[in-house]
């Protein structure tokens, strides 16, 4: 992340963010920018996000694992960076727009920095109006808003409260023609105020991962698991169910604490591998 970032000529922006009424009049880019065959889609939400607001945007982008797929988000606290955890963890590309520029020294927020490094080591990349030293303001994350927005064929709002700067993305994402996706929420959470607005609006709802496919208009197939993204563990409890199992026969086969096997196995049906029915566990 030490290298400076190199700036994007106008004919070299993403085709998409060609195609918006108020292109930024600068870009730049660490890291390298995903193929544009590819669909980009632009989740976004809550800082102060909930445990179903996180699971929820887990279990969905992990259902696109295996797809064309590139997860863009703003490397924020809450929603954004649960965001690009699950895509790295999924195995897909992923960008992140700041509301800064791209030095290391200024990259916003400080803690996420780290992260950055992990996503352009992935092969993602990091994006942003801003020349590389400029330090994030409260009129700078509108912008990049924009950004992602711009280069986004829709864009998934998973919480938000009714005033909730998330919400500038997707009103931005309607600006500019492309679809607005809405996650419903539990109608006592103060975060599901904003995506039940956008769905009284017209937003499309999204309750699972095939909704977001048929959104990209991309087909969901068959696909076998990329055991190669899985942890020791995971694979190891992977190929053990190779036929059904009960949960206490595969803890009395895995030499591990319990609590290990129990993390992993829901992690495992977050992913969508395993499932459990009748006291069995199988894939899924």
């Amino acid at each position: 992340m030490g290298d400076s970032a190199r700036q994007l000529k106008l004919g070299e922006f993403p085709q998409l963010l060609r195609e918006i009424s108020d292109p930024p009049k600068a870009l730049y880019i660490k890291g390298n920018y995903p193929d544009e065959k590819s669909k980009f889609l632009a989740v976004v939400g809550s800082r102060k996000y909930t445990p179903y607001g996180k699971q929820v945007t887990q279990k969905l982008i992990f259902g696109l694992s295996g797809y064309p797929i590139v997860i863009v988000s703003g490397l924020a606290l809450g929603i954004d960076a649960i965001a690009h955890e699950a895509a790295l963890e999924a195995a897909l590309t992923t960008i992140a727009i700041p509301g800064s520029g791209l030095s290391e020294s200024v990259l916003y927020p400080a803690t996420h920095r780290q992260l950055a490094k992990r996503i352009l080591k992935a092969g993602g990349a990091l994006l942003s109006p801003f020349e590389d030293n400029f330090k994030a303001t409260p009129y700078s994350f509108p912008e990049r808003n924009r950004i992602m927005a711009g280069i986004s064929h829709a864009t998934l709002v998973i919480e938000a409260s009714e005033k909730s700067g998330t919400l500038i993305t997707s009103r931005l994402a309607t600006e500019y023609n492309r679809d607005v996706l809405a996650v419903p929420g539990p109608i006592f959470s103060a975060t599901s105020a904003g995506p039940h607005m956008l769905l009284r609006l017209g937003a499309t709802p999204i309750t699972k991962s095939e909704d977001i496919l048929e959104a990209l208009h991309l087909k969901a197939e068959e696909k076998s698991v990329a055991t190669e993204n899985l942890s020791d563990i995971e694979r190891k409890i992977f190929e053990m169910l190779s036929s059904p199992l009960s949960r206490d026969e595969l803890i009395d086969a895995l030499e591990i604490p319990v609590q290990e096997i129990q993390i992993t196995l829901a992690r495992l049906e977050l992913k969508g591998i395993i499932k459990e029915e009748m006291g069995e566990i199988r894939l899924a």
